[in-house]
């Protein structure tokens, strides 16, 4: 979804998703129809509070936005507490998002020592927690009349005492990649392999996710909790399978898992599109390098060759279809950052090239095949930290 951004603390810029814009209304409204239950639940704790003054003309829908505004607030400040730890380690912070279902502290590299994870893992609610107090504090400080002022700000301050509480706690539940199971993952680190530890902490995360999900179907229906188990368990998986790999292609180049130039097929720029098809359907292969010569000047897909019609496949050459845009990777970049460029890009296969010189093909395909090798290898089933490159290389 499309992001603002709307300023930046400690440098850190602030953006807002158009879910939040979303979300938003849709708590003011929730708490402004409940400030007769919510006044209920604080009454208990002594507040004195009187739902006949609150539920008074607009004066629910007010407190509503009041409070929905404060709660959001603690969920900057708390992923402020995440983000100034990770600097503070030297782990850039990209931006905080307030999106959906709360923020997010988006970190351009996540820390694989433990103690620093557990670290900055608990930054956010230990935030969450001190604000609860303060709120609390604040709540008490307020004078306890009856005048309306009084009564809207301990209601907007007794609120948001309970939900940073309530927040806190929330998060450090085993959901990874939630806070606690950032925690859990690095309680798991510190007899484990980065990579093994994460994939430990994301089958928790996604049997939590599942739990989460059969709760908010139980009645009454909460939309909210199934969209966040399904966020959870969405990202418990993503996560474990990026960590996996990094561990995986750890020390592993783009030369390592190419396809050479000698094995891979290229075609004329005026060969027609139905010998093309032909050649496709020979070799089990959905796209070539165009080349004359020893020079690559475009790539060419089925895709490309489906976009002609049947009738006219004879007429229409290679060099009508193809792609000229073509990206590329260096044989000597890592895997992951090659992969980085296939998904930015949207594309199946990079051109290897080295000086200009056509060196081979990487395709995703080639990324999954070595993967497959990698994790069937003596060191990574034995646990090691880094993967088995030599696999690919050749014995001296």
């Amino acid at each position: 979804m499309r992001r603002f951004r709307i300023g930046s603390a400690f440098g850190i810029p602030i953006q807002l998703d158009l879910t939040f814009l979303l979300i938003l209304p849709i708590f003011a409204w929730i708490i402004g129809s409940q400030v007769t239950q919510t006044v209920d639940l604080l009454n208990r704790t002594g507040a004195g509070l009187d739902a006949a003054v609150l539920t008074t003309g607009s004066l629910p829908w007010v407190l509503g936005v009041a409070a929905a505004v404060g709660l959001f607030a603690g969920v900057v400040l708390h992923e402020l507490g995440h983000s100034l730890v990770a600097r503070r380690y030297g782990y850039p912070i990209d931006s905080i998002t307030l999106w959906l279902f709360g923020g997010i502290a988006q970190l351009t590299e996540m820390p694989e020592d433990w103690r620093q994870e557990l670290t900055i893992a608990i930054a956010g609610p230990i935030v969450s927690v001190v604000l609860g107090v303060l709120s609390y504090v604040a709540f008490v400080a307020v004078p306890g009349t009856a005048e309306t002022g009084f009564q809207a700000a301990r209601f907007v301050l007794g609120y948001l005492a309970l939900m940073n509480v309530a927040l806190a706690g929330f998060n450090l539940l085993p959901g990874f990649p939630m806070d606690g199971g950032r925690v859990l993952r690095a309680l798991l680190a510190r007899n484990r392999p980065f990579a093994r530890a994460t994939e430990l902490a994301a089958e928790v995360g996604k049997w939590f996710a599942i739990l989460l999900g059969l709760f908010g179907l139980i009645p009454p229906f909460n939309p909210l909790l199934i969209g966040l188990a399904f966020f959870i368990y969405i990202g418990a998986e993503s996560e474990s399978r990026q960590t996996v790999m990094r561990a995986a292609f750890e020390g592993v180049t783009v030369r390592d898992v190419m396809t050479p130039a000698e094995r891979v097929t290229t075609v004329d720029p005026e060969t027609s599109v139905s010998e093309l098809i032909q050649t496709m359907f020979r070799e089990r292969h959905t796209g070539y390098p165009v080349a004359v010569g020893d020079d690559v000047v475009g790539l060419v897909t089925l895709d490309d060759a489906r976009a002609v019609r049947d009738v006219e496949r004879d007429a229409y050459r290679v060099r009508d279809v193809m792609t000229t845009e073509l990206f590329t990777v260096s044989p000597d970049d890592d895997v992951m950052t090659a992969l980085t460029e296939l998904d930015d890009n949207e594309v199946g296969r990079l051109l290897v090239l080295d000086d200009e010189r056509f060196l081979g093909l990487l395709t995703r395909t080639d990324i999954m095949t070595a993967l497959t090798i990698i994790k069937s290898s003596p060191n990574y089933q034995n646990g090691a930290e880094e993967s088995d490159a030599a696999v690919f290389r050749p014995q001296s």
